[in-house]
């Protein structure tokens, strides 16, 4: 499947999202591997969601499970517009439709029982304590930083592999800080020396790396959106939410 569609002409129909959307309800391995890829990589803007709506961590976690589940077995989407509709909206309406007509049926059944697409359990505990939600952020706010984090998260991944690839991991290990934050005096100058290069060459690197994450995350958000215009709303909308 096309991690790029940028790259083709503006057509997107090949994201995972629209895939999804343009196949309505047909089932079809395409299809399928489409939704649980976007299932599994965006949990945490669900488990937080919850969190803040006042469930404890292991209510919070039934709810995520079921939910997807309860997603992954939906095989009609032919009521929503393939032109319209970005992944995140979508997830969160269908999320809210859950808890008010699926709870009961969620938390009866047994935690870790039913279908699971992935096991929050084996999740590190530090991680799961980054999700826990602000004080001060209604739940809506907490869903979308949740969202941010997660397409940062992602795209960083993507970056560390492709480094790892290229023989760039101790560049990656080294000038990964410097892609969210400046470089403060002679710090340039200590990296070259551990890397064994002059120093004139790291602030191109790092020009150079920073280039690439925007260009991951932007392939990530593309993920999850139909069309040019919608990339362009969620690329700002994306922005707010880290800026607030």
């Amino acid at each position: 499947m096309n991690d790029h569609p940028m790259n083709s002409g503006g057509q997107f129909s090949t994201t995972r999202w629209s895939v999804v959307l343009l196949a309505g309800g047909t089932v079809s391995p395409e299809r399928s591997a489409a939704l649980e890829k976007l299932c599994r990589a965006y949990w945490p803007p669900i488990y937080g969601f919850a969190r803040r709506k006042g469930y404890g961590d292991a209510d919070a976690q039934d709810l995520t499970q079921q939910f997807f589940a309860h997603l992954l077995a939906r095989n009609d989407f032919s009521g929503l517009d393939p032109g319209k509709g970005k992944f995140r909206t979508f997830l969160l309406t269908a999320f809210t439709h859950f808890l008010a007509n699926d709870y009961d049926r969620a938390s009866a059944l047994k935690r870790g029982g039913g279908t699971k697409i992935l096991s929050l359990d084996e999740l590190p505990l530090e991680e799961m304590g980054e999700l826990a939600p602000a004080d001060d952020a209604s739940p809506g706010m907490v869903y979308d930083l949740h969202w941010a984090r997660t397409i940062l998260q992602t795209a960083l991944q993507r970056l560390e592999d492709e480094m790892n690839t290229t023989g760039k991991t101790a560049w990656f290990e080294s000038l990964k800080t410097f892609l969210t934050i400046n470089a403060t005096g002679g710090d340039y100058e200590l990296i070259a020396g551990r890397l064994g290069v002059a120093a004139a060459s790291v602030p191109v690197f790092v020009h150079r790396l920073r280039q690439r994450y925007r260009e991951l995350v932007r392939a990530e958000v593309a993920q999850t959106v139909t069309s040019p215009v919608e990339l362009e709303e969620e690329m700002r909308h994306l922005f707010a939410v880290l800026n607030q």
